[in-house]
């Protein structure tokens, strides 16, 4: 199986996580790549195994509004900076994949200074959407083009342009040879033209073993996107909304039916593609923001572990770390943080404790990366499910209510171990018995 399949991702905006400044003057390069290195010792403590990172080239603010795409960004460091990161990752089985930012440029890029240079006469006129030579915009550029988003910051790509679809193939197969990256998450997937994306999977198919595409898709069909002729994977928004509405209205149904329509559009299930599951990101609220109760943030993470599909922690969640929109601003969403400062986090947190333990029970029961699931009880406050496969059984067991809850559920005889509470129950005659206490969780392993 491919690499991706087993993967348990850590998600970073580095920008932010290395309080690099807001706007670029694109001056002198400052290494700040380099003050992830502890974070990589932090990601094996996590038990993580697949680092999704950035954007990381120079851009003129936040990023994803890229100037060049061949150039780390300087706030950042330079290629050689970014290439020894990477190194150092794969040296401690750590794959690494990228922002590609194809849909859209900014405004610096050479391609569109060319156009305002040229106009008409330009090489480039065709590489972005809707240029007009007849109309204009607030930076009275004396054109009109696509944008993203209603952000002329953001200038929309032609991706039906020969021209266009040839650079971004270069830019990949230049990724690979400078950094030896393993993977991209494609920006705005869901604006991403299907025949472009095609073209993508022909790049990714062709540029490296078992390089990985996962895109960044809101709502629809998710099978549209994701099938083996465009990505592997995308981002799993339904399930992210049910993991803080579902506890919110004390209402597991809703994360059960959830699954369930993943699942019939054949994603998250043995002989389908996984889906790329996350409780919250550089572009949404931290989800202990979301909770109306506190202690329902264990519950969501063992969900976010068990459930069908790869797990993902955005920086910083694991120390339960709070984040809400402000002011239309997402800074507060990707904020520095000093490692220094949770360095008893594994011993006196209970969430990173938490994520500890997932982590480690997904990398050794591979019945919750490959395995079937199998309801075994759904009120609105209780929730209990199976994952198995070829003997190796996982039961989970998560109590959203106030009281203790008594959950007497199907299960293989033998010997269980709760891999969070440390508890050991002996099954015989089919039928496991225990007891969850009020808001809490666990994860029965058969030994």
């Amino acid at each position: 199986m491919a690499w991706y399949e087993e993967a348990r991702f850590y998600h970073i905006y580095p920008l932010g996580l290395l309080d690099a400044p807001k706007e670029n003057d694109y001056g002198e390069p400052v290494n700040r790549i380099k003050n992830l290195y502890p974070w990589i010792d932090h990601l094996k403590k996590l038990n993580v195994n697949a680092l999704y990172i950035g954007p990381l080239f120079e851009s003129g603010t936040h990023g994803y509004d890229t100037t060049d795409y061949k150039k780390v960004d300087s706030r950042l460091g330079t290629n050689a900076d970014l290439a020894e990161f990477v190194k150092k990752c794969h040296d401690e089985g750590i794959k690494v994949i990228l922002d590609g930012v194809f849909n859209h440029t900014g405004r610096d890029f050479f391609a569109f200074k060319d156009i305002k240079e040229n106009r008409e006469n330009s090489q480039y006129k065709n590489w972005y959407a809707g240029v007009n030579f007849s109309g204009n915009n607030e930076y009275n550029d004396g054109f009109s083009y696509e944008n993203w988003g209603g952000y002329n910051l953001l200038v929309k790509l032609n991706q039906y342009d020969q021209g266009v679809k040839d650079y971004i193939e270069e830019v990949i197969r230049f990724w690979v040879d400078e950094f030896d990256i393993d993977g991209l998450r494609l920006d705005a997937a869901d604006v991403l033209n299907f025949d472009f994306m095609k073209h993508l999977r022909y790049v990714a198919n062709t540029v490296k073993e078992d390089f990985y595409l996962m895109g960044e898709v809101i709502h629809g069909e998710y099978n549209r996107w994701v099938n083996p002729e465009m990505l592997h994977s995308v981002t799993n928004y339904p399930l992210h909304k049910a993991l803080y509405s579902g506890f919110n209205d004390h209402n597991f149904f809703e994360i059960a039916h959830t699954s369930k329509r993943i699942c019939d559009m054949g994603l998250n299930r043995p002989d389908g593609a996984h889906l790329y599951n996350f409780i919250d990101n550089h572009d949404v609220e931290r989800i202990v923001n979301k909770l109306n109760e506190k202690a329902h943030l264990k519950l969501a993470n063992i969900l976010l572990y068990t459930m069908p599909g790869i797990p993902s922690i955005y920086y910083g969640s694991e120390f339960g770390i709070e984040g809400k929109k402000e002011n239309g601003s997402d800074d507060s969403l990707r904020p520095a943080i000093n490692l220094e400062d949770y360095a008893d986090a594994y011993e006196t947190n209970p969430i990173t404790k938490t994520v500890v333990a997932l982590g480690k029970v997904r990398e050794e029961e591979k019945a919750l990366t490959y395995g079937g699931y199998r309801e075994l009880k759904l009120t609105t406050t209780n929730y209990a499910f199976e994952r198995s496969m070829e003997g190796s059984h996982v039961i989970v067991t998560v109590n959203n209510e106030a009281n203790d809850a008594f959950f007497d559920v199907d299960a293989p005889d033998g010997t269980y171990s709760g891999v969070l509470l440390g508890q050991s129950v002996e099954v015989s005659g089919g039928r496991l018995s225990v007891q969850i206490s009020a808001n809490d969780g666990e994860v029965w392993v058969r030994a």
